[in-house]
């Protein structure tokens, strides 16, 4: 007895850092972009709809091909018959009560509609193949909807940095500024600037924490986080060279023209719309039909008389037929040309929408290469800026100790450094953005 407890309590112990580890763990996991990506994509709404709506587009070209397929169909009856009717055996009318049971079996078969339903498998064929590009599509701006608001959140977070790192100095400086007041070196004016300074240095942090707290609650709208979780982001990636794109424009646009999702969809609504005119076309041509089928019976009196075996009687009276329908379309009340008319407009129609993609899609990747190519001269500026203003800063710094500069000199000084880092890590960020989205439209997708 007095062995078990100890190991009992060695057991709870483990245990008990085992969970605390776990739950650490748990507190202190970080997301990357390609996580928060990949959990956004996984748990989109957008996407889950989209899916149910390829579910209904599979359907409708399983249906289209079965319109290619005979039908089926069995069917029976039973009727009792009172009062005067026909003797099945003599076609003769009879005062006779009497029980009737009838089966069949038929089929349905459409050989010519002047290929209506072959265009219209070819239809559904092409909304099937453009569910899944709009699928595609819609994966690829769940990713970059959240890719921009990572980037938001990530500039809001070296931002709060920089806003404590602005405190922590400008506390410094007041604490700094009042042990020379004591001594006599210092005026309160001066002290009393720095004092300002350090409130509007905690404000900014104030207000910066505020703007994460923001990015961060539409970054989870983003990624349908639970509301409930924390959610803590890191940068893996290492400072990345910022060059600008030696990609041509039209080169860039032809890739994208042939691999882009939204031109795809443009493409395949442009050939659906095609083929539904020629599907609407052939409904001007005669329909050529067969049909075919087998039926038997069983007819009893109810007077109680013999009659044959229900078994016999279904051998002895089966029978088979099959014929053949043509029907030729001669007036409809303009049905069939109003509807063919629409479908050509409609044509049109998709043929602009298609061009106009295009055209789109041409003006986003020249944009977007602008973009980027603007970021990086923006950053490399932002660089050269930063690092002039911290070199006059450290002077400013030194002559404020020396007292040739006020402290509203050293404040503005201040500003500008912690301005020039905002536009550098700004301009770095956004040419992040804008170079996955110009490696976008060469073909590489967000998703990692």
């Amino acid at each position: 007895m007095n062995r078990t407890i100890p190991i009992i309590l060695v057991m709870l112990l483990s245990a008990g850092r085992f969970m605390a580890q776990q739950s650490d763990e748990a507190r202190e996991k970080q997301w990357s972009l390609d996580a928060c990506i990949r959990y956004a994509v996984e748990n989109s709404h957008r996407l889950h709809k989209q899916e149910a709506q390829n579910t209904i587009y599979h359907q409708d070209y399983v249906n289209a091909i079965g319109k290619l397929i005979p039908t089926l169909n069995a069917g029976t009856n039973s009727y009792f018959n009172f009062g005067r009717g026909v003797d099945s055996e003599t076609n003769l009318y009879t005062n006779i009560n009497s029980f009737s049971n009838a089966y069949s079996i038929f089929t349905n078969l459409t050989i010519f509609d002047g290929l209506s339903n072959v265009y219209r498998i070819k239809m559904q064929k092409a909304n099937t193949l453009m569910g899944k590009e709009q699928m595609e599509q819609e994966r690829e701006m769940v990713a970059y909807d959240t890719m921009e608001a990572f980037i938001n959140v990530l500039y809001y977070k070296r931002m709060t940095e920089l806003a404590e790192e602005q405190v922590k100095e400008s506390s410094n400086n007041l604490l700094q500024a009042r042990r020379m007041a004591e001594l006599g070196m210092k005026a309160k004016p001066d002290v009393a600037e720095m004092a300002a300074k350090e409130a509007a240095d905690i404000y900014n942090l104030t207000r910066q924490k505020n703007l994460q707290r923001i990015g961060i609650i539409l970054l989870k709208e983003r990624m349908n986080f639970p509301v409930d979780e924390e959610l803590d982001i890191m940068d893996e990636y290492e400072q990345m060279l910022v060059v600008q794109s030696e990609g041509v424009v039209p080169e860039i646009f032809e890739t994208a023209k042939s691999s882009n999702p939204k031109a795809q969809v443009a493409a395949l609504t442009l050939k659906m719309q095609e083929m539904n005119r020629r599907a609407m076309f052939g409904g001007f041509f005669p329909v050529i039909s067969m049909e075919a089928g087998v039926s038997t019976g069983f007819v009893r009196y109810l007077n109680g008389s013999t009659y044959e075996p229900f078994s016999d009687q279904l051998k002895n009276k089966r029978g088979s037929y099959i014929g053949f329908t043509l029907s030729v379309p001669l007036f409809n009340g303009f049905s069939k040309s109003t509807t063919y008319k629409k479908s050509k407009a409609q044509v049109d129609i998709a043929r602009s929408e298609y061009n106009e993609s295009l055209r789109s899609l041409y003006s986003e990747v020249e944009q977007a290469v602008a973009d980027m190519n603007g970021q990086a001269a923006a950053y490399q500026q932002a660089v050269r800026q930063r690092e002039a203003m911290e070199i006059a800063h450290e002077i400013n710094q030194r002559k404020q100790q020396e007292g040739l500069i006020s402290p509203l000199e050293l404040h503005t000084s201040a500003n500008r450094v912690v301005q020039a880092k905002a536009e550098e890590l700004n301009a770095s960020l956004q040419y992040r953005l804008k170079a996955r989205l110009v490696n976008y439209y060469k073909g590489e997708s967000f998703i990692k």
